[in-house]
């Protein structure tokens, strides 16, 4: 499917992947479209929405600088699948029930984090030093996350909001695990403070800004290398940070469901995050904010809502996208919106069949919320091809 439609409001063009899109995202693209370092193009995925400080859902090519609030607060954040040897017919829901206890009881979630004894230390070890030396040189992110040992408990858990665990079924009745989470509290932190550190030196040197929420450390600049460091950091502990749960996750299948392997390796893919890439003829710091990579042949992983499905996907290189795909179904209304439109019934309904939590505390989250994933997926057939389509039958919720 070809572009839907092209902006041209700022220095640099905007293409955008569908034509639903709200006003308020609009607006947050033509800012960003108005920025000086911003190369070529940007480009607004088929899931995109309003976010914060920057579009969910696009894609951003700096010139010799790097916008952090465009990166975000969630450095890092993703997914990781891996396919099994089980099948549907080894799967029922008594199994199911179980294993969902077994997970909410072995990967905290919202903001509970492991305790002294079973925290994944062997994991956080390869992360200690550098981020010693992150906070010796800014100490005010260890004040904005607390105390200091909190991060190396967080590995292996699951988070709030839409991150999720969930078994599915593909297209051939194989069992999949599925999960999405990021770099917790440290990564929020670390974008938190340098989001704010970003305003403060664009307000110091006057820098002509559409949205303060887009100030931009240009390379060079005093902080420019400590937040490259910094979000580098936060994206490899995010990547550690799913593998540790996805253990977790296989063990609680292996208490309660028949013996199984993995059968594919777990594809692990961010989707909020910053990287060096060659595009058009330049090297730049390309973000994807709700965004993941799909080059040609990278595997992908792009979720529906708790109560669809999802895909296994291959990236086609697309150059207009900057080899980028959407990242998921993208929210059609806030949560706040969702809570007053739906009721505990709506949820119950639009989840079945799926071992879930179907009350008020998860209603923010009901498939309702969320845009159509099948025409997410129609308006990108030009970035990537379907490998395999999963169905969740179980979901723990953040």
């Amino acid at each position: 499917m070809p572009i839907r439609l092209e902006l041209n409001e700022g220095l640099v063009p905007v293409k955008i992947y569908t034509n639903d899109i709200e006003a308020a995202a609009r607006q947050q693209l033509v800012n960003i479209s108005q920025l000086p370092v911003v190369h070529h193009h940007v480009v607004a995925m088929p899931d995109v929405h309003h976010g914060i400080g920057a579009t969910v859902g696009s894609v951003i090519p700096t010139l010799r600088a790097i916008i952090p609030a465009a990166v975000g607060v969630d450095i890092g954040c993703g997914m990781i699948a891996a396919r099994l040897s089980l099948t549907a017919s080894e799967l029922d829901e008594r199994s199911l029930k179980k294993v969902f206890a077994q997970i909410s009881r072995d990967v905290p979630v919202g903001f509970e984090q492991h305790d002294e004894r079973d925290a994944r230390a062997d994991a956080a070890k390869p992360f200690k030093r550098e981020l010693r030396r992150i906070l010796e040189k800014h100490p005010g992110i260890e004040k904005r996350v607390g105390k200091h040992s909190s991060w190396v408990r967080q590995i292996g858990t699951l988070g709030g909001g839409n991150h999720f665990i969930e078994v599915c079924l593909d297209e051939a009745q194989a069992v999949w695990v599925m999960l999405h989470s990021g770099s917790r509290g440290i990564g929020n932190a670390i974008g938190t403070y340098f989001i704010a550190l970003a305003k403060k030196d664009a307000e110091r040197v006057q820098m002509r800004l559409p949205d303060r929420d887009l100030a931009y450390f240009a390379e060079g600049a005093q902080h420019f290398d400590d937040y490259i460091a910094a979000a580098g950091w936060a994206q490899d502990y995010a990547r550690a940070n799913r593998a540790e749960m996805m253990e977790l996750v296989l063990e609680a299948l292996h208490r309660h469901l028949p013996a199984f392997e993995v059968t594919t390796e777990a594809v692990n893919c961010h989707h909020n995050y910053v990287e060096r890439e060659t595009h058009y003829g330049e090297s730049v710091w390309l973000t994807r904010k709700g965004a993941i990579r799909a080059r040609k042949g990278d595997l992908g992983i792009i979720p529906g809502s708790m109560g669809t499905r999802s895909y296994i996907v291959r990236g086609k290189g697309s150059a207009d996208s900057f080899q980028s795909c959407a990242h998921g179904a993208g929210r059609r209304m806030s949560r706040t919106q969702a809570g007053k439109q739906f009721s505990v019934a709506d949820l119950t309904a639009q989840t079945q069949g799926v071992v879930c939590r179907k009350d008020k505390g998860v209603l923010d989250e009901i498939p309702g919320a969320y845009k159509d994933i099948d025409e997410v997926m129609a308006n990108q057939s030009d970035l990537v091809e379907v490998v395999h389509t999963l169905k969740q039958v179980l979901c723990v919720k953040g």
